[in-house]
């Protein structure tokens, strides 16, 4: 157990790889706040669930792990906590979201209203900064830096 935790949290001291961490936990904090709490615009936790289960389809299970995802996920890569198990479960979610609403619509995203719906270019960008996360680790200034420079010490 103790050999995965420091897999898991184990990262490079670069300051690059801590950019991408931070700026896909930034993009990815506004929808998780729009689907939990209902700020900027969203609907809140329980309309959410029922736009994801009754309009969408999506299981229960997976409309949750959407709303914990994209809430929880972004803020803990924020602080850089646990940020390949979080970059690995937003990839995840991204290609799910490519395969089940975005690919019948082509790669380039609705920018002019003139497509029935949004291309995939905008999940690829999201998909790439999380492969760069799970790659790499959180990065400098982070909370997994921290953890596992004190667990190997």
């Amino acid at each position: 157990m103790k050999q995965l935790t420091q897999k898991l949290l184990k990262t490079q001291p670069n300051i690059g790889f801590g950019i991408s961490r931070l700026t896909l936990g930034l993009i990815m904090l506004p929808h998780g706040a729009q689907k939990f709490l209902g700020l900027f615009g969203g609907y809140g936790y329980s309309a959410t669930m029922d736009s994801l289960t009754d309009q969408m389809g999506l299981p229960s299970i997976v409309a949750f792990s959407i709303v914990m995802i994209e809430f929880f996920g972004s803020i803990s890569l924020i602080l850089g906590f646990l940020s390949r198990f979080w970059a690995l479960s937003i990839a995840g979610m991204f290609v799910g979201i490519i395969y089940t609403t975005q690919w019948q619509h082509g790669f380039f995203m609705n920018w002019f209203g003139n497509q029935a719906g949004e291309g995939y270019e905008y999940s690829l960008l999201i998909i790439g900064l999380a492969l760069a996360t799970l790659v790499n680790g959180s990065g400098n200034w982070s909370l997994d830096h921290l953890i596992s420079n004190k667990t190997v010490a």
